[in-house]
């Protein structure tokens, strides 16, 4: 792993299910270079695993933050070393 590589897991809770969320937060990943995954889980929150330089992360979850402000209501947020490599973000299930 390079060192320059952060990740970050996050858990969104609020209405984040049914609005979008997880395609606009592909695209937003898409658009800044970052990898990973967003899913939808069984108690109505959204879970969020995604690589990049700290930076690039933080300016995702800032745009994530502008664009649900209105929906998300509580955000748990974990910084990890990656342990493992994704090469494109996607949605899975």
């Amino acid at each position: 792993m390079q060192e320059d590589i952060s990740q970050v897991e996050v858990i969104y809770r609020g209405r984040v299910q049914g609005v979008g969320f997880r395609y606009t937060v592909r695209s937003i990943a898409r658009s800044l270079k970052v990898a990973g995954w967003v899913k939808n889980l069984a108690d109505g929150s959204v879970q969020l695993m995604a690589q990049a330089d700290k930076q690039t992360l933080e300016n995702f979850l800032n745009q994530i933050k502008e664009e649900f402000s209105g929906y998300i209501r509580d955000v748990d947020l974990t910084w990890n070393k990656p342990t493992q490599k994704w090469d494109s973000f996607e949605i899975t299930f």
